[in-house]
């Protein structure tokens, strides 16, 4: 069975130079007008460090829920889901879903009250620590998650029917989870440049597992439609989603 953290070790050992996910930040406030490009090896570098937080600081291992409240589409909601599955745990996206792990930009809000550990998220990336003040328990990513190895090692692998995605009430298991791409006919050319400008969460793990199978990468816009902008040609963006 492939697993997306697999997958992403295979892309790495392919060529770990070649970009990843590239990110533009459009939405009006501090990080407006952020470009943060991440290669295949600095991807792995931030699955690695924030899948030792979680296994190793949370005891989030298989049978784990994680609830991922990230903005849509963001280069950290990137690297903490393929985080999550590295560790083979459950993904959920339903907030009314329960979660042993909650990682969210607001680890004050009332579904955070419900999470039996949470993960205070910063989006700027150079951010050193959390903005504001933390609860006692709660993980500060920007501070904390740097410490944490570079490589990883699960304790546990998931098996086929595991749930990997939880979405709407729907579970993906983790043999299911590239089954939408297995069709190489209809799948991304290798080493295309895929435009995602969707704020759904959901879309954009879908982009993700696919730019994993297909060896392609992501071009993340957030905060705008992206249309006739002239810094998609200088991308080298070939698709659309």
């Amino acid at each position: 069975m492939l697993t997306p953290h697999q997958a992403l070790t295979d892309l790495v050992r392919e060529d770990p130079t070649r970009p990843a996910v590239t990110f533009y930040d459009d939405t009006p406030g501090p990080t407006q007008g952020e470009r943060i490009e991440i290669s295949r090896r600095v991807l792995d570098n931030w699955v690695a460090k924030a899948a030792n937080a979680l296994q190793e600081g949370l005891d989030v291992q298989r049978g784990s829920v994680v609830l991922l409240d990230l903005p849509s589409p963001h280069w950290r909601a990137c690297y903490w889901a393929l985080a999550v599955w590295a560790v083979g745990a459950t993904l959920t996206l339903d907030p009314h879903e329960g979660a042993d792990v909650l990682i969210t930009t607001t680890p004050d809000s009332p579904t955070a009250e419900d999470a039996d550990e949470v993960v205070a998220v910063t989006l700027a990336a150079l951010a050193r620590e959390y903005v504001g003040d933390l609860r006692s328990g709660v993980m500060d990513e920007a501070k904390e998650v740097s410490s944490f190895g570079d490589g990883f090692s699960p304790w546990d692998e998931p098996e086929e029917d595991d749930a990997a995605l939880v979405h709407e009430g729907t579970r993906t298991s983790y043999g299911e989870l590239f089954a939408p791409f297995a069709d190489a006919d209809h799948r991304w050319p290798p080493g295309s440049r895929v435009l995602v400008t969707s704020d759904s969460a959901h879309d954009l793990l879908q982009h993700l597992l696919h730019a994993l199978v297909a060896g392609s990468s992501l071009v993340l816009v957030r905060g705008s439609g992206a249309d006739d902008d002239g810094r998609l040609a200088s991308e080298g963006v070939t698709l659309r989603t």
